[in-house]
């Protein structure tokens, strides 16, 4: 894990030069952090409607870096009418006509609620510029466009968690080859999933561009090694109970009066109280 941003300094990061060897092989120590940061979630998602905030976790990463497990298990416990989990693919014919910005408004969380984009408007400064499907203007011209973007979030309070998830070409390769091995993870395999292999030095040129140019003090980046799958979905629900329930009041929402009163009413007042004793 790493968090990039010191005092505004931009920090170049050498993705190679991240540390993939840490991990968790205990299988009862894995269980037990999985279920307290979870409920630790759980507890972030209600103080968030309890107090109408608002939160965006953004997923991205290499091909098969685990961003659909680190999802399912982020929202295993949660409500599933307070957030919405966003896949991103290519825009519509309908989006190639509007500011390419223009598609993620409308998927912003309302108040109260937590949104999880899976790939995000960084594609932009990343297939984007790889494939180059958009002209360099337009790609350099991004970078400041997406820092202003955020910092209109940020400032109207919106707590945005930016997760990149980090695994060798090694990894990458064996993943994908048992995704080809396994028929019912074959739905996840499309041609680019093997095309980006081939291009990986220029995506990780990208990368490190976009690292340096969108990571700021109100939106930094998380580096998250994904090399170990059970110390990677351990580490992004850390990063985000940390950075989402930061300075935020996490106790549990008081009984309203009146349904304090009908339950008093239907189970009287001792059971009432001392069932709430924990409280």
């Amino acid at each position: 894990m790493a968090k990039l941003w010191l005092d505004g300094r931009r920090d170049k990061l050498e993705l190679d030069r991240l540390d993939l060897k840490k991990q968790i092989t205990d299988h009862d120590t894995y269980e037990r952090r999985l279920d307290a940061l979870q409920i630790e979630m759980l507890r972030i998602q209600q103080a968030y409607k309890k107090d109408g905030l608002r939160g965006v976790i953004m997923f991205e990463g290499w091909d098969t870096a685990g961003k659909g497990g680190s999802i399912k298990r982020l929202t295993a416990r949660l409500d599933p009418r307070g957030y919405s989990v966003w896949p991103i693919g290519a825009p519509t014919e309908e989006e190639r006509q509007q500011h390419y910005l223009q598609r993620f408004w409308s998927k912003l969380p309302e108040h109260g609620r937590l949104t999880i984009f899976d790939r995000s408007w960084y594609g932009r400064v990343l297939v984007e510029k790889v494939e180059k499907l958009t002209p360099k203007p337009a790609i350099e011209r991004a970078y400041r466009e997406i820092c202003e973007f955020e910092r209109m979030l940020t400032d109207d309070g919106i707590r945005i968690v930016k997760l990149f998830l980090h695994v060798s070409k090694k990894e990458e390769t064996t993943r994908l080859e048992e995704r080809l091995a396994v028929p019912y993870k074959r739905w996840k395999l499309s041609k680019s999933d093997f095309d980006n292999v081939a291009l990986r030095d220029k995506y990780a040129e990208a990368i490190e561009t976009m690292f340096a140019r969108t990571n700021t003090k109100t939106a930094p980046w998380f580096v998250v090694a994904g090399e170990h799958k059970w110390q990677e979905r351990i580490t992004v629900l850390e990063l985000a109970s940390r950075y989402l329930g930061d300075g935020v009041d996490l106790t549990p929402q008081e009984l309203p009066k009146d349904v304090r009163a009908a339950a008093e009413k239907l189970l009287g007042n001792k059971t009432v109280k001392k069932l709430l004793k924990n409280s």
